[in-house]
């Protein structure tokens, strides 16, 4: 099973029965997300990242999954994508940057655009908009922890959640939950491991765009040219 938890998350699947069932936007063709993290202070971040795959595959797996999800399978025709460094020079040595843009093409006239950051100030920003022909879903576009709104002589003002786990928390509970059935009922897992794979074919080929500067290409089959 390949383990993208926002697909077990309540407000992303409320979005994709808008998409899929509802026909809320019309035939969707735009998805824009982005994986955002609390800038660190403490260095564990440039551990850790010695031992990922670069900032693509290290953060935007999950909003290349979503982007696959909510335009219903698209096939890739082409991957670019720009970086910078803007807190992190230690990435340099590592070929990595700490903030980049995604942008895949697919075939059919779809786009997914991601944005990937390790260097946020607010805390963890997650979102995602889902355009289509008469209108846009948007999740977490304005990110907080919770219900509570501060008001004083400084506006209004509200706290974000500093982890991913924050977020994401009751989604990785269904997950473990959904996936335990499939193995007990001895039906399908909830999402395929070839999803995955999917996945990481496009991940690994905007880490090799931003690596070389050039459009990464796919047949029509998917097939890497």
């Amino acid at each position: 099973m390949a383990g993208f938890s926002r697909r077990f998350d309540a407000s992303y699947r409320d979005a994709s029965v808008k998409v899929a069932k509802d026909g809320a936007i019309g035939k969707p063709f735009l998805v824009r997300s982005n994986t955002c993290d609390l800038l660190d202070h403490t260095g564990f971040f440039v551990r850790y990242a010695r031992r990922n795959s670069g900032i693509f595959v290290d953060c935007a797996i999950h909003d290349i999954d979503l982007a696959l999800w909510f335009l219903e399978n698209p096939v890739p025709k082409a991957c670019w994508a720009p970086g910078t460094l803007q807190h992190h020079p230690e990435l340099e040595e590592l070929k990595d940057v700490d903030n980049a843009v995604g942008i895949v093409e697919f075939w059919g006239g779809k786009i997914a655009y991601f944005y990937c950051s390790r260097t946020q100030a607010h805390g963890h920003d997650v979102c995602t908009e889902i355009t289509g022909q008469r209108g846009k879903i948007m999740v977490n576009v304005i990110p907080q922890s919770n219900n509570v709104v501060v008001a004083d002589h400084q506006g209004l003002r509200h706290e974000v959640q500093p982890e991913y786990w924050e977020r994401f928390e009751d989604a990785f509970a269904t997950e473990a939950r959904e996936f335990i059935d499939s193995i007990v009922k001895n039906t399908s897992v909830p999402l395929p491991l070839e999803g995955g794979l999917k996945v990481m074919q496009i991940g690994r080929a905007l880490q090799d765009a931003l690596l070389s500067g050039e459009v990464v290409k796919f047949s029509q089959d998917g097939k890497r040219l």
